[in-house]
């Protein structure tokens, strides 16, 4: 069996998971989430515990069976507590700022960028070159902040970008001036 896939999930306390059907719904503080089960699959919750079973032991389907732990999972620790990303923004110049729904972001271009915000997802600017996002559903959040981040990507020579809190960008060194 799948490591993984075999280690049942805890309920933490304010959180309720129920299975509809051919679905996983997480309720908790910060939202709802729901997850289609695959037909290979069943869910089952017994002692405050998520537990993934799996009928058969095709490889597709043990495939199957630790992604869908590790999805519910990350359903109940965003229902929970959430989950957050960090961008940097550097460049001389270069800012964001709210507004509304929406991002508006100076990146060096003729005109501002506007970056529309799905739905889940809340931002917080600090600094106007710190952008910190947070939502309940991972995949979403990342998504989100993948799509931000290739509006400008981090340039090996300067730096200049959007790049995630922490990420080290690779510098290449520049041309060589005086060369023979």
């Amino acid at each position: 069996m799948s490591r993984i896939g075999r280690k049942p999930v805890l309920i933490p306390q304010g959180v309720k998971v129920a299975v509809e059907g051919a679905a996983v719904t997480a309720l908790g503080p910060k939202g709802t989430l729901r997850q289609p089960i695959p037909s290979a699959l069943s869910v089952a919750i017994t002692d405050n515990q998520v537990v993934v079973s799996r009928q058969s032991d095709h490889q597709s389907v043990r495939a199957l069976h630790g992604l869908m732990r590790s999805l519910v999972a990350n359903m109940v620790s965003g229902v929970k507590d959430g989950f957050e990303r960090k961008l940097e923004i550097v460049g001389i110049g270069y800012r964001a700022q709210t507004q509304g729904r929406n991002i508006q972001l100076a990146l060096g271009f003729s005109h501002p960028v506007i970056f529309p915000l799905p739905d889940g997802v809340s931002v917080e600017i600090e600094k106007q070159t710190l952008i910190t996002l947070r939502g309940a559903d991972k995949a979403v959040l990342g998504q989100a902040a993948a799509n931000l981040r290739d509006l400008r990507k981090p340039d090996p020579y300067k730096g200049k970008g959007i790049k995630y809190a922490g990420e080290v960008i690779r510098r290449k060194v520049g041309k060589k001036a005086g060369a023979k």
